[in-house]
């Protein structure tokens, strides 16, 4: 299984979040899951942590420890995420999560997210 976390998902992850769902854990935890996080998480983190609407000790080298420790494959953007963005739908208004809908759209990954409005575009998801 192909799993892409959102960039909420890879936050409660790291701080044990009552948030996160029974699913999820068992997902995170999934040893034969292959789990990836966009880089674009990484900047919608660098950047929410430059208005203070994100605090994590650390900052933003602590997000890329948590993935690095916890296994976490970082995808970068490509020609073709951007493509796929582009055909969009704009059900979803959020830059970040429209870019992560586009890459585990393109790269048949389900992506593992809470947010609901996801569900509009039709990839597969958990929770």
């Amino acid at each position: 299984m192909k799993v892409l976390l959102d960039t909420h998902v890879v936050l409660w992850a790291a701080a044990n979040s009552p948030s996160l769902s029974e699913r999820a854990k068992a997902v995170i935890l999934d040893e034969t899951a292959e789990k990836y996080i966009s880089i674009v998480s990484a900047w919608e983190v660098a950047i929410k942590l430059g208005t203070a609407k994100l605090r994590l000790d650390g900052g933003l080298s602590e997000f890329f420890r948590i993935a690095d420790e916890n296994g976490f494959i970082l995808l970068p953007v490509e020609r073709e995420y951007l493509r796929r963005l582009a055909d969009l739908p704009y059900h979803h208004k959020d830059p970040f999560d429209r870019l992560i809908i586009a890459t585990a759209i393109t790269e048949n990954m389900q992506l593992l997210t809470a947010d609901e409005n996801i569900q509009q575009y039709g990839v597969p998801f958990l929770w």
